[in-house]
């Protein structure tokens, strides 16, 4: 097993968008006690830029820089595995609402033979004008099996998310007469469960392939791990890139 995650709807809140490949440096007490007097900081900012790749340093007395490099977005965990130089999240603020957005590129979730060149590749693609993240491609499986997990405490509490697989189909594409599988799994054990038939979807674009709803919350805690896989059918399957996982606010 191999580790390695779109609809237009504004500029601030697309995966697609271009983005400042950043890390913030801060002095706590002072950016906290600025940020008392401007548009509220989000939800846990602090502890999910201390993952950010790259250092900045953000001046107190300039919030409005943290809060437009927040809105742009931040990519996050480049360094996390040295074998890989690939961007694996990217975190961003939606500014009309303040709630926390995040990607997970392919290289961050867990794909069945995902490092056997005869099964998957993985090709680059344009993230951004400057930046291109890792998609894992599918050459030929019968077992196909993705899973992602990502901690609820991140989201903005009392928000309701989507969670969506971004993958595109590209000819030659076969193998999916059988419908895959989606699952959600959250922390408490519920599951939220369907079928996706892949043949009905639009080919050589990004599409969403929605896996579920969460409503965070201060109580609510842990991990939620969401699926795509199908191996019960023997079929051999080729034709799938997998871009990643988006969690973003519902609309």
């Amino acid at each position: 097993m191999g580790a390695g995650p779109s609809q237009e709807k504004d500029q601030a809140s697309d995966p697609n968008k271009e983005t400042t490949n950043s890390r913030t440096t801060y002095n706590d007490t002072e950016v906290t006690r600025s940020a008392t007097t401007q548009v509220p900081l989000p939800h846990n900012w602090e502890g999910i830029v201390k993952d950010a790749d790259s250092p900045i340093e953000i001046s107190s007395t300039n919030m409005q820089q943290l809060h437009d490099q927040l809105y742009a977005g931040i990519f996050l965990n480049q360094n996390r595995k040295a074998n890989y130089k690939q961007e694996w999240q990217k975190y961003w603020v939606e500014k009309e609402t303040n709630n926390n957005c995040f990607m997970l590129f392919a290289r961050d979730l867990s794909i069945t033979w995902a490092e056997d060149g005869r099964f998957w590749n993985w090709p680059l693609v344009q993230e951004s004008s400057d930046v291109t993240i890792a998609a894992a491609e599918l050459l030929n499986v019968c077992w196909l099996e993705v899973h992602g997990r990502f901690q609820i405490a991140r989201l903005s509490p009392g928000t309701t998310y989507n969670v969506t697989f971004i993958v595109k189909l590209n000819e030659p594409i076969y193998g999916w007469e059988v419908p895959v599988n989606i699952r959600l799994t959250l922390p408490d054990g519920s599951r939220q469960e369907h079928k996706e038939n892949l043949m009905e979807k639009p080919r050589g674009r990004w599409i969403q392939i929605p896996v579920g709803e969460v409503k965070a919350s201060a109580e609510k805690v842990g991990e939620m791990e969401f699926s795509l896989y199908e191996y019960e059918g023997g079929q051999w399957k080729r034709g799938l890139l997998i871009k990643g996982v988006s969690i973003q606010p519902k609309a």
